[in-house]
């Protein structure tokens, strides 16, 4: 039998029984038909040879008299809401098993919880049967009535397993249950109005804290990557602790004229040399070098040590958890701590990474820790994805300062469910989070945003055919990196380079650092190169190599006029601008997917931002030249109308839309990134350009085609299935196979464990017998397991032989063990199709209900299961992909 560990003193009651519902009133006809299931069950038949195997049609003689069970078999729960909630159920639907990310949450729920359960015994006394069994048919709450201890209840039913798929019609219904019951409370006293009330805001309350501590955590890594990276170049002897800009900052240095700051030191001058010349360009090559490495080396070593899952970007993953999924330990607390520092030194190593992914995936961690302040979200997996939400939108926020464009982001691209109150509350989150990161000021500038644009000219309807260039062009190197980038990680997945990754960082680090250094380009900071590269050059700026035009006077008419020739510096930066687009590439290609925190919006904005301004340079010369044709309807006659960065901001949204495959939340984040209003007409016809080219040459963006490589379970509701399969054709087992099933009165100890044993099922369907093959419900292995053990354990007399029942009636206790009661745990309200359901109606079930399974019927009777695992095989088989890729525990 597999060993799940049952939880300890440290965990809270169990819940309430999830699955009875109270306004369900259901009964089942042994010889009718069946409403509905849900499962994952196959079929065994090797319980003949079982003294009371044969004996299924002994059911009655089991029974109380006055019932004839095989007759009905009724499933009308008889509690209230209240009671079906009893004492625990009150503090929320799902309990998560305890992971780094949640066991300090839960002792002090504890007393709460304790004193609820005693209030509820109390008022029911009366049900109490003579043996200690899994309580009274008739209550709600799964307890032991044995002891009134609350340890002794069943800890952990209704939970989930580490790689396991949730079940959000049951969280849901659970959490509705919940808040019933609270509703019903609010009446009988102050206290327990507000005790509602503070659980109606217990959501925001939460997105608050996620929101200061997301926006705290964004400045200081900010912070730290800032003075870090400058101290690869050298050092402000009068305050160590400052970066070379606050260092800088009285003589208003920019970043290429380090001449006139005497304040800052580069290395060579701390060891004594002059700022120019040979030697000392050796000594600050050597030291810009090994500063990269030491960075690099302590990143992926404190990945590699202590959390693993804090490498890449983590959206894809996060898009797999808000589908549905469970990946212990992918939003804990150790996770977030070596995130946030293995980020700072990764950005600082000068890496061909960005800050923005990553930044999501830290503001996914803190959701995840405070949602389990609030035991509403805390425990049930489905509404704490409202939180995760969220947090994500909080992410992209702090990452550009763009608080509307994370909530869209979040919406388009990372969420899976997402309500209205979802949407209110991640705009509330992004606006906090903003908001506290703007107090912290880490960009530097007064505005709150990354790449601030001076220029205001309006743009001619001419340029839109440049623009979609731009973005056609966007479309073509999002989708050539997407694939390149594919080809290595699947390399690095399956050959020996995937047992090494520290030294993979370490290589990549070093060639980095010994290309990048000579180029001025290439050398700087990557969110400096794209400021300076979607940047207007101004009369008197000298500093910048872009920038060097003749600027001339000529007469026209009675007026004079002001043109611009490009001088020889922006010939040189063109050509070191194509050097850099070059080598930033492959770079990227082989950095996205180390063993370090890696993002990938500020490579794909540079990149796209050093095409754009190379066609605007050249867009600009053509308007220089040939001023009055009709291209130009005249317009630049007058002035220079022309604004090359500009077209660095259209080519670093037609890039990152290639990449990412976004649309809306992309032209939002990058206008409200540079504060370009008046440019969104541009960067629509851009994004839209690269998407189509994208989609036109590779289906998937980058998250998805890596969660289609790490074989996640995520069924994306954005596709359909245009296939026309069965559910007969689907179904496990197949029609000559034997389907696993448990009888609902005449099963032993013995037997269920059998089963346990011999199949891997994560759960099972519940028939009447046999020979009768009528759903009465589904129970999960995991609370069999851990229900089994309980019973063995707390109720005396509970053997092997122990008949397991799963019927409200009480049998006659004349000779042998008692029965062990099972129905709490049973979910007599399974989802069910026919065997004749079309699977693109299956298929939108699965994806629209976000259901685990489903159980098959034909004419009443149970066929067989579809489980998420099932679906997904079979989506990948019909697009003739290896449908063994699907990842499932």
């Amino acid at each position: 039998m597999e060993k799940f560990p049952l939880k300890g003193s440290r965990e809270a009651a169990a819940e309430g029984n999830s699955y009875i519902t109270a306004y369900q009133t259901v009964m089942k006809k042994s010889n009718g038909h069946t409403t509905g299931g849900s499962g994952g069950g196959d079929g065994d038949s090797s319980y003949h040879d079982h003294p009371l195997a044969p004996h299924s049609k002994l059911t009655t003689s089991l029974t109380a008299p006055g019932t004839d069970d095989e007759d009905m078999i009724d499933i009308t729960p008889r509690s209230s809401p209240g009671d079906v909630i009893g004492g625990v159920g009150s503090v929320g639907g799902n309990r998560e098993t305890a992971t780094e990310s949640d066991t300090d949450f839960h002792t002090g729920n504890q007393r709460s919880l304790h004193h609820h359960q005693h209030h509820h015994l109390h008022h029911q006394h009366q049900h109490v049967p003579t043996h200690s069994a899994f309580g009274d048919p008739m209550d709600g709450a799964l307890s032991f009535y044995g002891s009134s201890d609350v340890q002794d209840d069943i800890p952990g039913i209704g939970q989930y397993e580490d790689f396991h798929t949730i079940d959000w019609q049951r969280d849901i219904a659970r959490d509705r249950m919940r808040h019933r019951y609270i509703v019903k409370k609010r009446q009988d006293s102050v206290w327990d109005l507000i005790k509602g009330s503070i659980d109606a805001g217990s959501g925001w309350l939460c997105v608050l804290l996620v929101g200061i501590a997301a926006g705290c955590v964004a400045g200081m890594v900010d912070i730290g990557a800032s003075w870090m990276s400058d101290l690869k170049h050298g050092i402000c002897p009068p305050a160590f602790w400052f970066n070379r800009e606050q260092c800088c900052y009285p003589a208003k240095q920019s970043v290429f004229d380090e001449g006139n700051c005497s304040t800052w030191k580069t290395w060579p001058e701390i060891f004594g040399l002059s700022r120019n010349g040979t030697g000392p360009y050796i000594i600050s090559y050597i030291t810009y070098v090994f500063w990269a490495l030491l960075f690099a080396s302590l990143s992926a070593s404190l990945v590699r040590m202590f959390a693993p899952y804090a490498c890449g970007s983590g959206i894809p993953e996060i898009k797999t958890i808000l589908s549905g999924f469970i990946i212990r330990g992918y939003l804990g607390k150790w996770t977030l701590l070596i995130k946030s520092v293995g980020l700072m030194l990764s950005v600082s190593a000068g890496l061909t990474l960005g800050k923005e992914g990553p930044m999501v995936h830290i503001a996914s961690c803190i959701g995840n820790i405070f949602s389990h302040l609030f035991p509403k979200y805390g425990r049930n997996e489905a509404k704490k994805r409202e939180i995760l939400s969220a947090a994500a939108a909080a992410g992209v926020s702090v990452a550009f300062g763009a608080p509307i464009g994370g909530v869209l982001f979040s919406l388009e691209e990372v969420s899976y469910y997402f309500p209205l109150k979802t949407l209110w509350r991640s705009f509330f989150c992004a606006l906090i989070a903003a908001f506290v990161l703007r107090s912290l000021t880490p960009f530097g500038n007064e505005h709150s945003v990354l790449f601030f644009v001076e220029y205001n000219k309006p743009w001619i309807f001419f340029e839109l055919i440049p623009f979609v260039f731009l973005g056609i062009m966007g479309g073509v190197i999002g989708t050539f990196f997407i694939k390149a980038n594919l080809w290595w990680c699947r390399y690095r997945k399956f050959s020996k380079l995937g047992q090494y990754p520290v030294m993979e960082v370490l290589v990549v680090t070093l060639i980095t650092g010994i290309i990048c250094y000579p180029n001025p380009f290439t050398r700087m900071n990557m969110n400096e190169l794209t400021f300076l590269l979607v940047s207007k050059c101004s009369p008197g700026d000298l500093t910048n190599p872009l920038c060097d035009y003749k600027r001339m006077n000529v007469t026209s008419g009675t007026s004079f006029i002001e043109v611009t020739e490009p001088g020889p510096g922006v010939y040189r930066s063109i050509f070191l601008l194509l050097l850099t687009f070059i080598l930033k590439l492959a770079l990227t290609i082989f950095t996205f997917g180390m063993k370090v925190p890696a993002g990938l919006f500020i490579p794909s904005l540079l990149l796209g931002a050093i095409m754009g301004r190379i066609v605007g340079i050249g867009v600009e010369q053509l308007a220089y030249s040939y001023p009055n044709i009709w291209l130009f309807t005249g317009e630049c006659a007058d002035s220079n109308l022309i604004t090359p960065g500009l077209y660095a901001v259209v080519g670093a949204a037609a890039v990152l839309g290639g990449v990412t495959r976004m649309t809306v939340s992309l032209v939002v984040i990058m206008f409200e990134l540079t504060g370009g209003v008046r440019y969104i007409v541009p960067l629509m016809a851009a994004a839209m350009a690269s998407k189509w080219v994208g989609d036109a040459l590779g289906r998937q963006g980058i998250y998805d085609a890596h969660i289609a490589l790490n074989g996640y379970p995520f069924l994306d509701s954005k596709e359909e299935f245009a296939h026309t399969t069965l559910a007969a054709d689907v179904m496990q087992p197949k029609r000559n196979e034997t389907l696993n099933v448990i009888t609902q009165d005449s099963m032993t100890v013995d037997d269920v464990e059998n089963l346990l044993k011999e199949t891997e099922h994560n759960g099972y369907p519940v028939v009447v017998s046999r020979e009768n093959q009528y759903l009465v419900g589904f129970v999960l292995r995991r609370d069999l397991n851990l229900a089994i053990g309980n019973g063995k354990r707390l109720i005396e007399g509970i053997n092997s032989s122990s008949i397991v029942l799963f019927t409200s009636t009480t049998p006659i206790q004349n000779l042998g063990p008692p029965p062990l009661k099972l129905k709490k745990i049973l979910d007599m309200a399974p989802i069910t199709v026919t065997d004749q359901t079309p699977m693109e109606t299956v298929v939108d079930m699965f994806r629209k209900l976000g259901l685990r399974q489903t159980l098959v019927t034909h004419n009443g009777r149970l066929l067989g299961v579809i489980t998420k695992k099932d679906v997904l095989r079979h989506v990948k088989q019909m697009d003739n992909e290896d449908p063994n890729t699907v990842l499932f525990n």
